[in-house]
């Protein structure tokens, strides 16, 4: 059978994997970036065993397989820069880190925690922990380059098999699976499993590192910029303590998993965790403007990632400053957006409508600077449907009592903030939805997922957009995020966690239909699958009722009074 790998003709010959084709054909050598690591048919992503033509096949005169009909015979090889390419370098990664611990610690509990720029945090509940130990370990099964080989059993036996392994989280969370058949990785009496595929062999793993952290360890992934080497791990203090903070509001809750969260739903008492969530949310703008007010701040700077609520979170702090007899004063910095034509393509001749040279810099700090100086000066307004920046005669000048909030992407980048100003009339606020919730022990939900869940919501019931013109998006702008937003976020003077552990529950009836609705030919379809993949564990609550017009999640679900 013919193919076309990466551009190149071949011919498959019965029996024969996409690793030994490509081995073959001289593209498995090179350096690190360039090594294929697996492979993407019509929109799906396979393992690099995956065997085009099988014996049966040819014998059984069988019709061609599903994935090589659909794709016409073309194949994609995916490499660790390709966004999915890394996400199937990480999966192979933890695998070989939690297999490490499972032959070092049988007993201990390991969990995966946050990531942390490009680290991986894992906490391990076991007095005798040695990150050297699982450090020299974790070598040697990458030295090893074991085969990594894809099983399907039964649920029914997977359920059984990690409840005597002790993983009752992994058990508890696939008793609620429907389909009768679980795939898995194994080796030596070790099972797991991480919601997609990963790299033939544990040899793939080649650039990390582990460093020694509170409570357990930091897995170090390559560099961004220089995947041949691994990333310069910079601690964030303030992201890691909001984040296990997360975590204690999970056990306090009593819903660290899925399977948590699904009991609450069952028993009703999903509506409880709602209104504890929300207090707790009212509670932080109600400390976050104490601290506005106690400091003599004028001016607060509030950023966050797409999606983490930013226009809702600007208009609660409204509320609570003017509980302090404050006068609050919104400003969007999307105002002072640079007309459309005048923004330089890049090399590929798109925009990066991330960019900080998107936005007026100069105009801004001056209009700050005089703001705070007492003066009058003029707000821009900008009109997207032009491309360009107007002017209404919105006229503004502070009064004694007046606190203004400026709501952005940008919000907290330094070349935004006069340096003349007093530190002390500037409050830096940022916020993102660092979700603590878990799929069980070894698979925590990425705080991305769920942002790009609220985004595909909002985007399809506000802003007529559909699946694939969002997830299209998606890559850009999480570009944007890592070189603009999250490397200001440690100087910021609170770090506010936007996520609810509830609304993965409600948000499924608004999205699940979306997302199957998206077919494999479509380029996203992967990657709609792995949320998908999470959301067939998670049992949708009807509860809209409950969440208050004033929520943050409102703010994609519809229904915030704040627009009106």
């Amino acid at each position: 059978m013919k193919l076309l790998i990466d551009g190149r003709e071949c011919f498959a010959q019965t029996g024969q994997s996409l690793r030994q084709m490509i081995t073959q054909m001289g593209l498995d050598s090179g350096n690190f970036s360039q090594r294929p690591i697996a492979a993407k048919l019509s929109g799906e992503v396979f393992n690099l065993n995956y065997i085009p033509v099988r014996e049966k096949d040819v014998t059984e005169r069988s019709s061609i397989r599903r994935a090589m009909a659909a794709s016409g015979g073309v194949v994609e090889l995916l490499r660790y820069t390709d966004p999915v390419g890394r996400e199937v370098y990480e999966r192979t990664a933890r695998f070989v880190v939690f297999l490490a611990l499972h032959r070092l610690w049988p007993n201990a509990r390991a969990k995966m925690g946050t990531t942390l720029g490009s680290a991986l945090y894992v906490s391990v509940d076991t007095d005798d922990f040695s990150w050297m130990r699982l450090r020299r370990e974790v070598a040697a099964l990458v030295e090893q380059d074991i085969p990594l080989t894809r099983r399907l059993i039964s649920t029914a036996d997977a359920v059984k098999t990690f409840a005597e392994m002790g993983k009752t989280d992994k058990a508890r969370l696939l008793s609620l699976r429907k389909e009768e058949t679980f795939a898995c990785y194994g080796y030596e009496g070790f099972l797991d499993y991480y919601y997609g595929e990963m790299a033939p062999s544990t040899g793939y793993v080649q650039v990390w590192d582990i460093l020694p952290a509170e409570g357990g360890f930091l897995f170090i992934y390559p560099d961004d910029t220089c995947p041949e080497q691994v990333a310069e791990y910079k601690a964030m203090p303030r992201v890691f303590d909001v984040c296990m903070e997360g975590d204690r509001w999970c056990e306090l809750m009593e819903c660290e998993t899925v399977a948590d969260l699904n009991d609450l739903t069952e028993s009703g008492k999903i509506r409880e965790l709602i209104r504890v969530n929300e207090a707790l949310h009212e509670k932080r703008y109600a400390q976050v403007a104490d601290m506005v007010c106690q400091r003599g701040a004028r001016a607060v700077m509030l950023a966050g990632p797409s999606s983490s609520g930013k226009t809702t979170s600007a208009n609660r702090l409204a509320t609570q400053l003017r509980v302090h007899g404050k006068k609050p004063v919104l400003m969007g910095l999307d105002d002072y957006y640079i007309d459309r034509d005048l923004i330089a393509p890049g090399p590929d001749g798109t925009i990066d409508f991330e960019h900080i040279n998107t936005i007026d810099t100069d105009l801004f700090r001056q209009n700050l600077q005089d703001l705070l100086a007492g003066k009058e000066i003029e707000i821009p307004t900008f009109d997207f449907k032009t491309g360009r920046r107007v002017w209404k005669g919105h006229k503004f000048k502070m009064e004694k009592d007046t606190v203004i909030i400026v709501e952005g992407l940008h919000a907290l980048n330094p070349v935004l903030i006069p340096p003349e100003l007093d530190k002390n009339s500037i409050f830096k606020f940022y916020i993102c939805p660092l979700i603590p919730l878990s799929l069980d022990d070894h698979n925590r939900i990425p705080a991305s997922h769920l942002r790009l869940l609220r985004r595909i919501v909002r985007d399809v019931e506000s802003r007529g957009a559909t699946v694939e013109r969002t997830m299209a998006m998606w890559d850009s702008v999480r570009r944007g995020e890592k070189r603009w937003i999250f490397p200001f976020r440690e100087q910021a003077d609170i770090i506010f966690n936007t996520s609810t552990l509830y609304e993965l529950a409600v948000i499924k009836k608004h999205i699940f239909p979306l997302l199957t609705a998206v077919q494999p030919e479509e380029s996203c379809y992967e990657q709609v699958r792995g949320l998908v993949k999470i959301l067939n564990y998670v049992q949708e609550a009807d509860v809209d009722d409950e969440i208050p017009p004033t929520s943050l999640l409102r703010e994609f679900i519809g229904g915030n009074t704040f627009y009106k």
